[in-house]
């Protein structure tokens, strides 16, 4: 079985072939050129064998997914392929998640099982948030921070029983954990690969799986709420949770049954107008829930090669969810620290003046042209002819019709309503237009949050 963690064993393999290929005396120069040969076989070996494992592979949905996928629109999701958009275009995916009900395939998530006399220990030691606040049957959404109060990483912390928790992460975190949790009587398992995730989102997602899910009280499930049941005969666990701003779900379920999951909702799903949708639709969606997206929006920690990269929870918006009363945590007093003098940069939301960006199209003889397809590329921005920061996510929002984005700017133009800069290009000539700070999320339906589910 391929697994994400083989690339390193052969790197490590082929270092080890080297050292001790290397002849150290006469006998050995005698014997170099059958050294050199054999070197050489192996590299070309081990060459073959990590761009054999550095393919993508399926998630535990492919079966289902790729028959589906008419586009055959793909991309590579933490070493699976995942769906873009199953059509040519992602718009009825995208309508979807706003006015029915859509189907996203979130198993490349990298998850994680802590239990354990200290498990509790551990998860409040790592995050920024106080877990002993958390009951069980409750979800929250945290970041956790290195030492120097940068966040390396942000995700959900599940707790499922007293010292047991579901921990899911975009990067690679079993390191980190694991080494934070010396000294605790704690287990961390890697469960990336035995448990498969569905996201069931949108307006209709409640009737749906009410109308499915066995043992389990989905109308009266509150939002950020665990809960245990069954789908098809199959046990899973339904939490009121999801990356598109809307009322939805995500479904966890043992990889071995995934398929049984995904057909039986398939099929019911028809009379709720359910459509499989791919991350081009998930992008425009959480952009407009002001949902920040690692890599894109903010860096870990981790990866930053400049400390320019890094961000704090303050600097990214999230300092509600930094308790510094809390007991002691990793990158506690830095955070201390920054929130006496103040985030230097903020994560804000902006509205793009479409009136401009109609103009500049109009002085050419265009009409404007904007791509429904969100952009991940950062473009600068402005305040009072000086650059201040960049829009890194920017979509057109088909519900909000506006022009949006997340940007990154000193915290001197972060307040709502201050108005900068952000700079366009039409037809190769770079131009700038006027934005407005606002509050995010940009959008935020009343079944989000609502309780009981209609």
């Amino acid at each position: 079985m391929i697994t994400r963690g083989a690339k390193c064993f052969s790197c490590s393999l082929l270092a080890s072939i080297l050292i001790i290929a290397r002849p150290d005396n006469a006998r050995g120069n005698i014997l170099s050129s059958e050294f050199n040969l054999q070197i050489a076989v192996a590299e070309r070996k081990l060459k073959f064998e990590l761009l054999t494992i550095t393919m993508p592979i399926g998630t535990p949905f492919h079966e289902r997914t790729f028959p589906l996928c008419e586009s055959l629109n793909y991309r590579e999701w933490s070493g699976y392929y995942t769906v873009s958009a199953y059509e040519t275009h992602h718009e009825h995916e995208y309508n979807a998640i706003r006015n029915a009900a859509a189907l996203i395939d979130i198993s490349p998530l990298f998850k994680y099982r802590v239990t354990g006399r200290d498990a509790t220990r551990l998860v409040d030691r790592v995050i920024t948030r106080d877990i002993n606040k958390v009951l069980v049957g409750q979800v929250i959404y945290t970041p956790w921070c290195d030492e120097q109060g940068k966040v390396i990483d942000d995700g959900t912390v599940s707790r499922l029983d007293e010292n047991v928790y579901r921990w899911t992460a975009a990067d690679p975190s079993l390191r980190w954990f694991t080494q934070n949790a010396m000294g605790l009587d704690v287990n961390i398992e890697d469960i990336s690969e035995s448990v498969a995730a569905l996201a069931l989102q949108g307006p209709t997602s409640g009737r749906l799986l009410r109308a499915l899910a066995e043992n389990a009280d989905i109308e009266n499930l509150k939002y950020f709420r665990v809960t245990k049941g069954m789908v098809a005969g199959v046990p899973v666990e339904i939490s009121r949770t999801g990356y598109t701003g809307d009322l939805g779900y995500e479904i966890w379920v043992e990889a071995e049954q995934a398929l049984k999951v995904w057909d039986v909702l398939i099929e019911a799903g028809r009379i709720f107008d359910l459509k499989p949708a791919g991350m081009l639709a998930l992008d425009v969606a959480r952009i407009e829930a002001g949902l920040l997206l690692i890599d894109i929006d903010f860096n870990s920690s981790k990866k930053a090669l400049v400390t320019a990269q890094k961000y704090s929870p303050f600097e990214m918006g999230l300092g509600r969810l930094v308790h510094l009363d809390k007991n002691r945590f990793t990158g506690q007093q830095a955070l201390v620290a920054e929130k006496k003098r103040g985030p230097a940069k903020s994560i804000v939301g902006l509205e793009i003046d479409w009136t401009e960006v109609e103009r500049y199209y109009e002085a050419v003889g265009l009409p404007p042209a904007v791509s429904t397809i969100a952009s991940r590329v950062a473009v600068p921005v402005y305040s009072n002819g000086q650059h201040i920061g960049k829009a890194t996510s920017t979509t057109w929002s088909p519900v909000l019709k506006k022009m949006i984005a997340l940007a990154t700017v000193t915290s001197n133009v972060a307040k709502p309503g201050t108005r900068i800069e952000v700079e366009i290009t039409v037809e190769a000539v770079r131009h700038r237009v006027a934005a407005k700070v606002v509050k995010t999320p940009f959008y935020s339906p009343k079944q989000k949050t609502a309780t009981p589910v209609v």
